[in-house]
């Protein structure tokens, strides 16, 4: 109801239309993001988070958007969701190569017990 309001109020359309960050703020906004979490304060892991992200922006530019806006703009310039591996870090791929064409034929065939 509340849209039909401002769009015969003459109204353009959603705040949401258009972007409040000018080319260069999203290019340096961008560069910034490149830098990593670490880089800015975050530590504890290495993941830019909706929540970070809108934080690292209200630091930079002082605009406010809310986690799906930045979401939107995030894929606006070319960054998207992904899952993290859970992969440790210790983890070496030649040995645990070599223990599952070595050592797991030997243990898959010993009787349970």
């Amino acid at each position: 109801m509340a849209r039909r309001r401002s769009r015969g109020a003459g109204v353009e359309g959603p705040r949401w239309a258009t972007c409040r960050l000018d080319e260069a703020q999203l290019k340096t906004l961008a560069e910034v993001l490149e830098e990593g979490p670490a880089a800015h304060g975050w530590v504890e892991d290495q993941r830019w988070t909706l929540a970070r992200v809108t934080r690292l922006i209200f630091e930079l530019y002082r605009v406010r958007y809310t986690p799906r806006g930045v979401s939107y703009l995030l894929h606006r310039i070319g960054w998207t969701p992904q899952m993290p591996q859970h992969v440790a870090a210790e983890r070496d791929e030649d040995k645990v190569t070599t223990w599952v064409k070595e050592t797991w034929p030997r243990v898959k065939v010993l009787p349970p017990g």
